[in-house]
């Protein structure tokens, strides 16, 4: 039997994006035991994760890792990744679980969660646009002309910051529960260092509160961690990911 435990700041919200984006990818879904939520995405690989909701362990995670197994493979999706939930806030810290059988250790992203502030300001370099264009500016500069229109999703938003009419940073927006989740925050390689994710992340709250918000969380790699906390988050716990890759035969030729 499972035994559920109360979920991380801002893992409804988390989970509501999950949802939202799989309206804009072919054939994505949720799908929820009692165990583990798993969210499938044949055509977008980097969101093929699912997260723990029971209490971790070894019997109970190798199961959840068994049954995401078979539901992946159902999908045709050769590459995955199991989220480990933990009250822990240091990255450092030992692992909740030493071992889940058939998947390798992979990353550990730090959950922050922080009460918005009176006051936030908007910044007019930042626009709305698809979650397309938002994850591509996080990695290549986008002309001002190529920005496409917002995604029609309900709560789920697409953001860049322009400089010289070029898109150098990008984030996504989920509003779930006065909660605003923020995710996939990137700038371009050549215009880091510049304050750019900063303005990017205050518009972004700065939005969510005026539609309602009356907290903030994401997950932050420790790059980010300086950041965010800048910006007033806290550390509330941390997701160690485990992750699973199809092994391919490959032919050698000479």
């Amino acid at each position: 039997m499972c035994t559920t435990v109360d979920a991380l700041p801002g893992q409804g919200t988390l989970l509501g994006s999950w949802g939202a984006l799989a309206q804009l990818s072919p054939g994505a879904k949720l799908l929820r035991s009692s165990t583990v939520l798993a969210a499938v995405f044949p055509s977008w690989a980097a969101l093929n994760n699912a997260i723990m909701l029971g209490r971790p362990g070894g019997t109970t995670t190798a199961s959840a890792a068994s049954h995401l197994a078979r539901v992946y493979a159902e999908a045709g999706v050769d590459a995955w990744a199991l989220w480990v939930p933990s009250r822990v806030t240091d990255l450092e810290a030992p692992d909740t679980v030493a071992e889940v059988g058939g998947l390798k250790r992979d990353t550990t992203t730090l959950v922050m969660w922080a009460t918005l502030p009176p006051g936030l300001h908007q910044h007019g370099s930042v626009v709305r646009t698809s979650i397309a264009t938002a994850t591509r500016a996080t990695d290549e500069p986008v002309s001002a002309r190529d920005i496409e229109e917002p995604d029609a999703v309900p709560n789920l938003d697409g953001w860049v910051l322009i400089h010289d009419q070029v898109a150098v940073a990008g984030a996504w927006s989920f509003l779930h529960d006065r909660d605003c989740g923020l995710y996939a925050l990137g700038t371009v390689p050549g215009w880091r260092r510049q304050g750019f994710a900063r303005a990017l992340v205050e518009h972004v709250l700065a939005h969510a509160q005026l539609r309602g918000a009356r907290t903030a969380s994401l997950q932050s790699t420790r790059m980010g961690q300086p950041l965010y906390e800048s910006l007033g988050f806290q550390p509330a716990g941390r997701y160690e990911e485990w992750a699973f890759a199809e092994q391919r035969d490959t032919v050698v030729t000479r």
